[in-house]
């Protein structure tokens, strides 16, 4: 894989871009664009007057949001993507409109303090109009007043002392998608159980932590294990197999067959795993299934708890595990835990057990559009539709009335080092559609090309991609413009605006703590200070002249000159 970044891309040259640390990408291979459309079933609901007229609130024609997943502001200039980037739209309407930068991590979001935000912590956050408490502030919390351990869902995976208990999930303390202290918190609450037989199936990260971190993860469950025989390390795998959400089943494969003991790769330990991963030039995330401990597979009878507290990254494994219609590859091996469950709900469609049922967000911003008779599009690739959809209305899966949904595809390379643009145009050009029909009151867009580039550490490649976005968000607003309509620029969490870690000599692949852009493109105003997430839902129903429901707790941040 890093041979065939090294073809010149045309990648503008820039002094601060050594190629010994930022090796240029590949050229992207040419890939055919599919579009789908969801449309919700009832008619949009309607304001009635005294007469028993239909009427609608008075508002400017279209609103637009544009969430740039992981764009970050940090003012240093080094490895700084953002800043680094030929970017004269998102610049000249910085100068020329209302600009600001607001909060989107820690106690801001619902999350611990020191801990960065995430796609679905941000458009949670977004859509509620309030801080959500997140789920992992849920699970610390229950660690620590012991009712964790006391959990039905948790306590039914050790009815029988004889049983295997298989834990599986991403292996790190990077907070996104689970965290290395809630699985030895679970193994505790095993041991105290008396269960004989515990089997860890760590996930490496290296995305939301450092491309090669994963060392002392698996050093500190080593010792453990060293200390407590009953627990052992059946198999290790990278995220990039185990947790895909792109319906990328040849990776998924991988992963679900290194849980019943077959894999490319055998080691004695899971550190001689890794050291071996990294001499085939496999970076955390990358790293191909290995089996630690052969006696350590699924069987019939085992039970298994998914720890990843969040839903998108763990699906596509749960199905090939619970679901009895699966079709994404064929499975070699038919054994169907007898007990499965999970931290969190991962939707509707999977009746598994959950230890923490999700929380119920009323009145959100999708919700109340839709009560108010407005028409609303949601549209993504493939990579961030589940949160303009599904993580934007709170956890709903369904369209509200009024609501349309348009998936683009996104492309189908290994990485997005090598497709920096990724779909990006083809989502803006769908928007360009949608404001010259006018059919749609509010526009809410998510594009991924920030984070989903950022996270693979190639500084040139990001590069590309905000220069790509500063294009779409030109003409997303010339068109909005035209139309008579405004637009809300911000984001979800940074990522892109770091690209090196000078602190370990390694590319930063992770989020960051970095506030967020927000600027707004309309009438003339100033951006309060102090404001967040929460605050975003809100602002949108100020500019659609609309009061904003008693539920959301954040406030407009545009003061009307």
């Amino acid at each position: 894989m890093a041979d065939n970044r090294l073809i010149d891309c045309g990648y503008p040259p820039h002094p601060r871009l050594p190629e010994s640390r930022y090796p240029p990408p590949a050229c992207p291979p040419s890939s055919a664009i599919m579009r789908s459309v969801l449309i919700a079933g009832p008619a949009p609901l309607f304001q009635i007057n005294d007469s028993g007229s239909r009427i609608m609130p008075q508002l400017t024609k279209p609103i637009v949001l544009l969430i740039l997943d992981g764009f970050g502001h940090r003012l240093e200039g080094e490895d700084n993507a953002v800043l680094l980037a030929r970017t004269p739209n998102f610049d000249r309407l910085k100068a020329e409109y209302a600009y600001g930068t607001i909060d989107a991590s820690e106690r801001m979001v619902g999350l611990p303090t020191g801990q960065f935000g995430n796609s679905e912590v941000g458009h949670l956050n977004i859509g509620a109009g309030r801080v959500v408490p997140q789920d992992i502030t849920r699970i610390d919390m229950a660690a620590e007043d012991g009712s964790l351990a006391a959990n039905p869902a948790l306590t039914a995976a050790w009815q029988n002392p004889n049983q295997t208990v298989h834990l599986l999930g991403c292996f790190s303390d990077g907070g996104v998608h689970s965290h290395i202290d809630h699985f030895f918190a679970v193994i505790e609450a095993a041991l105290a159980a008396g269960m004989q037989k515990i089997v860890v199936h760590p996930f490496l990260d290296g995305r939301d932590t450092p491309p090669q971190s994963a060392e002392g993860y698996l050093k500190r469950l080593e010792d453990y294990c060293a200390q407590h025989p009953q627990v052992i390390v059946g198999s290790v795998i990278g995220r990039f197999y185990a947790m895909d959400r792109d319906n990328r089943w040849e990776r998924v494969e991988q992963a679900y067959n290194a849980l019943f003991g077959q894999a490319p790769f055998t080691a004695a330990t899971p550190l001689q795993a890794l050291t071996d991963a990294y001499a085939r030039g496999e970076h955390d995330e990358f790293v191909q299934a290995t089996v630690i401990r052969p006696e350590g597979r699924l069987q019939d009878g085992d039970a298994v708890l998914f720890m990843n507290f969040r839903a998108d990254r763990a699906r596509e494994l749960t199905q090939a595990l619970t679901f009895d219609d699966f079709d994404g590859f064929a499975r070699q091996h038919r054994v169907r835990p007898a007990y499965f469950a999970s931290l969190t709900a991962y939707g509707k469609q999977y009746a598994h057990p959950v230890l923490f049922a999700p929380e119920s967000i009323r009145n959100g911003l999708g919700e109340y559009l839709s009560a108010q008779g407005l028409t609303q599009l949601r549209i993504a690739e493939t990579e961030k539709y589940p949160h303009v959809t599904y993580f934007l209305s709170g956890g709903r899966e369904e369209p509200y009335p009024g609501e349309e949904r348009i998936l683009i595809p996104s492309p189908k390379v290994a990485t997005y080092d090598l497709q920096p643009e990724m779909n990006a145009p083809e989502v803006c050009r769908n928007i360009l559609e949608s404001i010259e029909n006018q059919r749609f009151d509010v526009i809410l867009c998510n594009f991924a090309n920030g984070d989903m580039v950022g996270h693979t550490g190639v500084l040139a490649a990001a590069i590309k991609a905000v220069e790509t976005l500063d294009d779409c968000i030109g003409r997303i607003v010339t068109a909005a413009q035209a139309a008579g309509g405004e637009v809300l620029i911000t984001a979800d969490h940074g990522n892109c605006e770091q690209m090196f870690d000078t602190g370990n000599g390694q590319q930063h692949t992770q989020h960051t703590t970095n506030p967020v852009p927000f600027l707004y493109i309309g009438r003339p105003a100033r951006i309060l200070p102090g404001g967040a997430l929460k605050d975003i839902a809100p602002t949108l129903l100020a500019m659609l002249g609309l009061p904003q429901p008693a539920e959301m707790t954040g406030h407009s941040l545009i003061e009307f000159a």
